[in-house]
């Protein structure tokens, strides 16, 4: 089993959201998934790389060569890519459950792929996006805009989880 968590490599996210990361890799490693994300040092890369380790449990990263001096050093395994777009595919490849934790551009980026691949037929794992503080608030009001202009589908839609805790967030698990 592996959970693949789609997350913000900025240094200045708000503590909350990385005490959410921990909590969530922290249950992951209990329940026996592997953890999957972009494997660098950087922001919650690093934290959920970090907590994962500290877990015992395996941590495997996914890198664009160019990003090879910021691989964590406790990643157990590592596969490298040469683009950014294979580096999203490869993060998929055996992902029970996609979740994106609060992120920037390159979060949505991974998000909203795997939710058109998901609509294709092309990731059968589940996608939740963790709303803590209603961070995707934002984004579920344009997803309900779509629906509502005929641009997507309600059941395409319903892909999206939006667990709303930390807790809501585990029983997905």
């Amino acid at each position: 089993m592996r959970v693949l968590f789609f997350c913000s490599s900025f240094a200045g996210i708000a503590p909350e959201y990385n005490e959410a990361a921990r909590r969530l890799v922290r249950a992951a490693a209990s329940r026996g998934y592997e953890i999957a994300s972009g494997g660098t040092v950087k922001g919650t890369m690093g934290v959920i790389c970090d907590e994962a380790a500290a877990c015992g449990a395996v941590v495997r990263g996914v890198l664009p060569r160019f990003m090879e001096p910021l691989a964590h050093p406790k990643l157990t395994d590592v596969e490298w890519t040469d683009t950014m777009s294979e580096r999203k595919e490869a993060m998929r490849k055996g992902v029970d459950i996609a979740i994106a934790l609060p992120g920037g551009i390159g979060t949505m980026d991974e998000l909203f792929e795997t939710l058109v691949l998901a609509k294709l037929d092309r990731f059968p794992g589940r996608i939740a996006a963790l709303n803590i503080d209603g961070f995707y608030d934002p984004l579920d009001a344009l997803l309900a805009h779509f629906v509502e202009t005929g641009m997507l589908a309600p059941e395409e839609r319903a892909r999206l989880l939006l667990p709303k805790t930390v807790e809501e967030a585990i029983e997905l698990l």
